[in-house]
This record gives C-alpha cells, sequence and structure tokens, in this order.
C-alpha cells in the first residue's frame, strides 16, 4: 500500500511540475507588453502604449526611433506570418514544409519577382528617407529575432533563424501584387472553352465586359487543354499559407452629403481569411509626422491609413496586367523561338530549391520577349507549345517603396497624386479623403492597349507580333474622379466608365451586385454620418439576388408544384435580399443557384474546370445575366445525344433537385433552413491543418452573415453538400470621420496579434462577426489611460 501512496505521490509531483513548467513557458512565449528593453541604434528613449485591443501608439523624438520601435513590437506578434510571407516570391517553403510546398516554390521561383526585386533595389537611393526609415524598421525586426522570444510555430516546424532584408519587402509586395491578379486564373480556362466549343460559348459570358452595366464613374485555331494553367495557378493560391487579396469596397463621403459638412472615409478591402488577420495596426507619433495605419506582415509603409488630415484606402482595381502568349520553337532547334523579326534564344535561368528532408530541387527557368515559359512549372501542361507570361509587376520599373512611402507623408492632393503615379502594378483604385473637404480615388497601374481586336481574355500569338502591347498609356489617361458634382467616390471593383476615346479598359472585374447597393444608398441620402456609414458597411443585402430570384421563378415549368414547394416559392416571393444568419431565403436560393450552374455549365467544362469557373469573376457575373437568355447554348447539355435541353427544364430540374437537397441536409421544416446553419467562417492557421493543433491556433467556427458579393463580402465557394465555408471577407472595417476624427472606427476579423497565447489573438473576432466597432484611438491622454506601457532604451 505504501508503494502505491508513493507511485501516485511521484506521479502527483511530475504532473504539478510539468504542468508549472509549461504555464511557465506558454507565460515565456506571450508578447510583452509593458516594462523596458534597450535596442540598439535608438537616438532617444521611445514609448510604446499598448491600448485595450493590443494597438500599439509609438511616441518618438524621430521618426527612424518610432521605425525601429514598429519593426520591434511588429515582429514580436507577427514574425510567424513576416517568416511565412518573405518565403512564397523566391520559392522558399520547402525549406520549412517539405515537399508539400514544392509545386508553389517552383511557380513563384520561376515567374521572377525574386529578380525583379533585386534589379529595383539596385537602383535604390540610399540617402532617401523612404530607404532609411525601411532600414530602421528592419533593424527592429532583426533586434526582436535576435533577442526576442522565439514564436512557437519556428519551434514546432523547426524555423532556422536569418534576418530580414530589404529584399524580403519587395519580395513580400511581389507576393501581394500577384495575389491581385486574376488573368492567371482566368485566360487559359476561356482560351479552353473557345477552342472546344467556339466563340458563341464565350458571349454568354460577358468576357467583353457586357455585364459591367453598374460602372464607376470617372470625372475627366484547336490547341491542347489551356485550362491546366488555369486549375494550377488557383489550386496554387487556395492552398497558400497567406491568402490573395481579391476585392473590397471603399467609398468616400463629401462635405455636401454629409450631416456635419466634414469628409467621411469607409474601406473594407477583401481578402481570404487566416490566422494571423492580413492587418497589423499601429499609430505613430513624431514631432514631425502622425500616421495610424494598417501594415502588411514585413512592411515598413501602411497602404491602408490616417491621420488629422486626410484618409487614405484601397480596393483591387481588377484590370488585366498579366497577359499569356503561345510562343513557337524554331523547328529543329528547341533553344530558340521565334519572333517578328526572326528567332532569338531563351534566356535561361537555374535556381535551386531546398526541400526539407529531401533532395534540392534544380529548376530551369526559359524567358523570352514576354517573360518565362510556364510549361516549366505547371504539371501536366504539354511542353511541345510554350505558353509565355507576360505581367506589368516583373516588367515595369518597380517603385512600390517609394510609392508606399509617399502615400504615408503626403502634405496634399498633389503629393498624393504622384505617389499613387508610381505603382505599375498592382492595380488598385486608391481612395482618399480629407480634412479640407476633398474627395477622390485614382486607378493605380500602367496601363496599356493591344492592336484592335485583340482579346487579351485569350491566350496570344506571340511570334507574329501583332498581338504585343502596341501602346502604353499616361497616368492621367487612368481612370479616376477628383471631387465629383455628385458628392463621393466609390469602388466595388466594378467597371469604370470608358478611357482613352471610349475605351473600356479590360479586366476581370466583379458582378455590379455591390457597386449598384453602394451607390444606390449613396444617391438616396444626403446626412451621412459615423453611425450610418458604419450600418451601410455591414450591409447584407443584395437588392441582385431578388431580380435573379424572379427570373429563376418566370423560368419554372407549369407542371403542379408540391406543397414543399409552393412553400419554398412563397418564402422567396417574400425575400428582400438579405443574408442575416436567422434568414431561411438565402440558404434556398443559394442551393437553385448552385444546381442551375452546375446543370448549365458543367457538361461542357467537365468537373475540375466548372469547379474552377465558379471561383473566378465571369463564374459570379454570368449568373444575373445568363439566365435572362433563353437562346444561350450553355443551356443543351453536350451530354444527351438527340435531345437539346432548353432553360425551362434546366431551371426546373435545378429547383426541385434543391427543395430535396435541402429536405435531406435540414430537415422537413422550412424554417430550420436557417442561413447561420450553412454559412460558417473559422479562421485557419497554417499549423491549424493538423487536427491536433486546430483549437490552439484556429479562431471559430461561428455562424456568419453576409455572403457573396453583398456590401458586408463574406465569399464562400459552392459545393454538394450544401454548406458555404467563408473563405475571405472584410480585412479590416475602417470609418474615419473627420468631424470626429479621434474616435474614428474599425476592426479586425480576429485580433491585433499572431501570437496564440496573447490575449488579443482573437478578441475581435465575435466583435467584427456582429458587426460591431472599437476606436482607432489618437487623443495621447485616453490612449495613456487606457494603455500598458513599454519604454524602449538606447542600449549604449
Amino acid at each position: 500500500m505504501r508503494i502505491i501512496k508513493k507511485i501516485l505521490l511521484t506521479v502527483l509531483v511530475l504532473v504539478v511540475i510539468l504542468a508549472i513548467g509549461l504555464c511557465a513557458y506558454i507565460f515565456h512565449l506571450k508578447p510583452k507588453y509593458e516594462g523596458s528593453v534597450q535596442l540598439n541604434n535608438l537616438e532617444k528613449e521611445t514609448t510604446v502604449y499598448f491600448d485595450d485591443f493590443g494597438v500599439p501608439h509609438i511616441y518618438a523624438d524621430s521618426e527612424k526611433d518610432a521605425m525601429t520601435a514598429l519593426g520591434y513590437v511588429h515582429a514580436q506578434e507577427r514574425l510567424w506570418q513576416m517568416e511565412l510571407l518573405r518565403r512564397i516570391a523566391p520559392g522558399r517553403l520547402s525549406e520549412l514544409f517539405g515537399g508539400v510546398a514544392l509545386k508553389n516554390d517552383k511557380f513563384f521561383a520561376g515567374i521572377g519577382i525574386e529578380e525583379a526585386s533585386a534589379k529595383a533595389i539596385a537602383k535604390l537611393d540610399k540617402n532617401s528617407e523612404s530607404y532609411k526609415l525601411t532600414q530602421a524598421y528592419l533593424d527592429g525586426i532583426n533586434q526582436y529575432l535576435e533577442e526576442g522570444v522565439t514564436p512557437i510555430e519556428f519551434t514546432l516546424v523547426g524555423v532556422k533563424k536569418q534576418k530580414f532584408t530589404i529584399k524580403d519587402v519587395y519580395n513580400i509586395f511581389g507576393y501581394m501584387s500577384f495575389s491581385f491578379a486574376m488573368a492567371q486564373k482566368t485566360d487559359p480556362l476561356l482560351t479552353d472553352i473557345k477552342n472546344r466549343y467556339g466563340a458563341a460559348y464565350l458571349k454568354d459570358l460577358g468576357v467583353e465586359g457586357e455585364f459591367n452595366n453598374t460602372r464607376i464613374k470617372i470625372s475627366k485555331e484547336k490547341t491542347e487543354e489551356y485550362a491546366e494553367i488555369s486549375k494550377s495557378i488557383t489550386a496554387m493560391l487556395d492552398q497558400s499559407p497567406i491568402p490573395p487579396f481579391v476585392g473590397s469596397n471603399s467609398w468616400v463621403v463629401g462635405p455636401h452629403k454629409s450631416k456635419t459638412g466634414k469628409v467621411i472615409f469607409a474601406n473594407d478591402p477583401h481578402i481570404g481569411f487566416s490566422q494571423p488577420a492580413t492587418w497589423y495596426e499601429a499609430h505613430i507619433v513624431t514631432p514631425e509626422h502622425e500616421l495610424y495605419g494598417c501594415y502588411l506582415a514585413g512592411t515598413p509603409f501602411p497602404l491602408l491609413a490616417h491621420n488629422r488630415d486626410y484618409a487614405y484606402g484601397l480596393t483591387m482595381f481588377e484590370n488585366d496586367d498579366i497577359d499569356f502568349y503561345q510562343e513557337k520553337n524554331k523547328t529543329d532547334d528547341a533553344s530558340q523561338y521565334q519572333t517578328p523579326t526572326g528567332f532569338s534564344k531563351y534566356e535561361i535561368r537555374k535556381k535551386t530549391i531546398k526541400v526539407k528532408d529531401s533532395s534540392d530541387v534544380v529548376l530551369t527557368v526559359k524567358i523570352t520577349r514576354h517573360g518565362p515559359i510556364m510549361n516549366d512549372f505547371i504539371d501536366r501542361l504539354d511542353k511541345k507549345t510554350p505558353i509565355a507570361m507576360s505581367w506589368t509587376y516583373t516588367r515595369e520599373p518597380i517603385l512600390i517603396l517609394d510609392a508606399a512611402y509617399g502615400l504615408s507623408h503626403a502634405k496634399n492632393t498633389t503629393d498624393f497624386k504622384k505617389s499613387v503615379s508610381l505603382i505599375a502594378a498592382p492595380g488598385l483604385n486608391v481612395m482618399y479623403g480629407d480634412t479640407k473637404g476633398n474627395v477622390a480615388w485614382w486607378a493605380s497601374g500602367k496601363l496599356y492597349r493591344h492592336n484592335e481586336g485583340v482579346n487579351t481574355h485569350l491566350i496570344l500569338d506571340g511570334s507574329s507580333g501583332k498581338d504585343d502591347i502596341t501602346k502604353f498609356l499616361d497616368f492621367e489617361e487612368n481612370p479616376s474622379a477628383e471631387n465629383p458634382a455628385w458628392g463621393y467616390v466609390y469602388s466595388a471593383n466594378n467597371q469604370p466608365e470608358a478611357i482613352d476615346n471610349g475605351y473600356l479598359y479590360p479586366g476581370y472585374y466583379l458582378p455590379e451586385d455591390r457597386a449598384k447597393r453602394i451607390s444606390g444608398i449613396l444617391d438616396a441620402k444626403s446626412d451621412w454620418d459615423k453611425e450610418a456609414i458604419s450600418k451601410m458597411i455591414y450591409d447584407n443585402t443584395s437588392d441582385v439576388a431578388v431580380e435573379v430570384v424572379k427570373n429563376l421563378i418566370t423560368s419554372l415549368d407549369n407542371k403542379p408544384l408540391s406543397n414543399k414547394e409552393k412553400e419554398v416559392i412563397n418564402t422567396l416571393k417574400s425575400w428582400k435580399g438579405t443574408t442575416n444568419i436567422e434568414d431561411v431565403a438565402p440558404t434556398i436560393y443559394n442551393k437553385w443557384i448552385y444546381l442551375y450552374l452546375k446543370n448549365t455549365f458543367e457538361d461542357e467544362m467537365g468537373k475540375d474546370n466548372f469547379n474552377l469557373f465558379l471561383g473566378i469573376s465571369l463564374g459570379k457575373q454570368v449568373i444575373a445575366n445568363q439566365i435572362k437568355n433563353e437562346n444561350s447554348v450553355w443551356w443543351d447539355n453536350i451530354k444527351t445525344k438527340n435531345i437539346k435541353e432548353t432553360r425551362k427544364e434546366v431551371v426546373s430540374k435545378s429547383f426541385h433537385d434543391a427543395v430535396i437537397a435541402l429536405q435531406n441536409q435540414l430537415g422537413e421544416s422550412i424554417s430550420d433552413w436557417n442561413w447561420g446553419k450553412v454559412h460558417t467562417v473559422e479562421h485557419e492557421h497554417p499549423l491549424g491543418k493538423v487536427k491536433a493543433l486546430r483549437g490552439l491556433f484556429n479562431v471559430g467556427p461561428f455562424n456568419s452573415p453576409g455572403s457573396n458579393e453583398v456590401i458586408n463580402n463574406l465569399f464562400f465557394g459552392f459545393n454538394d453538400e450544401g454548406k458555404y465555408y467563408t473563405k475571405g471577407g472584410p480585412s479590416t472595417r475602417r470609418i474615419v470621420d473627420f468631424a470626429d476624427v479621434e474616435n474614428s472606427w474599425s476592426i479586425l476579423p480576429t485580433g491585433q496579434s499572431g501570437n496564440p497565447f496573447s490575449k488579443h489573438y482573437s478578441d475581435q473576432a465575435e466583435m467584427y462577426n456582429a458587426g460591431k466597432f472599437r476606436k482607432m484611438k489618437l487623443n495621447k491622454e485616453e490612449i495613456v489611460k487606457t494603455s500598458t506601457k513599454l519604454v524602449l532604451k538606447p542600449k549604449n
């Protein structure tokens, strides 16, 4: 008996020791929000106040000290995120994750972001403020890397610490720019459809912008299956540990439209959800400079920001800045390809990709006058027909660092506009408002034109020169509006009005749903205030969906409906287009829409290409338009011989199948078919994919309001399961009211910190889901009262 007691006592002591050790380890891993730290290269003592949501308010005597402090505190919250982001563009994820990341690494190493970064850095003015402040920011990161706590992810994955350099900053901007683009997902798929079935099948997809009726107002021959390119790139971006940028809303209400006569600025960039979230908020105050900004991990200047004088943000322009060219090899010499003036040798670039627990992989990239050959790093793409990718970002000078610095340090609208003009890629709608009453937006990007009749949504002829770029537009020709007569500016990734003598700029613009809703609401009211704007930015209503429902019901056959089906139709007829958690109609609508799309397009496209189609802009904007066309070639099922299906047959079959599927999934009672049961969100950490780690690293799941293409754009993909897992949405919701700028509002999807042991890892998640906000504090007295204090002292 005594032996058993001794054993139990020993076990108990060991458990207690382990528990104490684990608690001590977790406490050790938490970010440091108070006390003091000594740093090299600080000129004077710098104070960081962390407010009640973990946002650092940095008070320094110089901007250089402030940037060193920013780098340090940014790293202590987001070092793991920084590490992942800097590895994507140069193809270095395999060093951490092994062969599972090799496809990603081969692709990104092949397209040349790292080489373009090196060229840009070689031309930098080392005496410029943008360069010196970037180096101070990197110094802060590296001091934390060397002396701070090692993130738990580094320990679990086995990360070898390496200093951050300015090349990492450029590579992060490069990945961001690529994730903005849509051509790589769309052009090869459309070429495949055209080659298989003919041009008539493209017409109903609106590839020439026919469906973009709500436009942003301006104030001034057969080949192999190209769709492999689209599928491969889409899969890589979807599986990336850092999500792509996909859309956005923004509107700026001018003095004549606001209750106070002051500008109100609103912005919510749409990005794939992840944990940690995309943006890190920070407030910097020096004698010469103040700015409250949202920063990408590993970058020194914010892309969204405001101070007491002006505010800015962005949405995706969705312009076409990638062209694919089919090159032609010399018959007897595959080392040469045809050009308009004869044959040229491919430029050869070799890169070594290190793979964890495996041999290195040597990648050979062939480069033409248009860009790198894609066949060399995409599986199942025939090597006999080389396809080159021409991308504005790697073709044009990269001035993104100077641009980001200029946006955050502008003295007036002229300064600000000049900084926007420096951005060749990505294409952005840069939104602006200031305390003087100015509102504006400018489209960034080096825009260009081809010969008349060249469809840039298809793979082009690379050998003859007839499909090459013929003209570059001056920045002054880019779409824009400055202080328009109608009193506001807005963007929802929709097609701008014509430029350059009636030219509709090609792109991958999203459906008019959000644009139509935003402009309609803004036009109807001239006494806007912050509270009304906050309700609008969380709006869950689609006016377009209501019209689609009417067209669907009109297209049903006249056969008698069952009592259950009549009840379903009545529910849809009374629907106002809302997608709140308790609503039933959106559950019915989305099931019917999915089956209509599947029964219409999958027979021609095949399962894989159909799923790809659902995820791009064409698959979204086709819904409201193709349903109206009774003579669309897509209605006929090519797999049924001697039968030609009609719109009525396809729509009716889809409806009957939808009702049966919903009964099987959610039960007989229609009142139980709530949207919140099927539309959910979970913010997934890269390590949260491991079941045992999910509870530690992931945030959620939550029942989610919103939907595809409402203002509160919490978007999802369709599937047979009937569960709509939210892929992404507003990466922040910001409202800056220049009538009360110290009480402007923001919210993040999860929290400020990327450290799972921080109290700020997920403290905004429920607020975000409920449409609530918190202050972006500027008042020092209020900040000091509600914050902890960390003092950074010069080490020497």
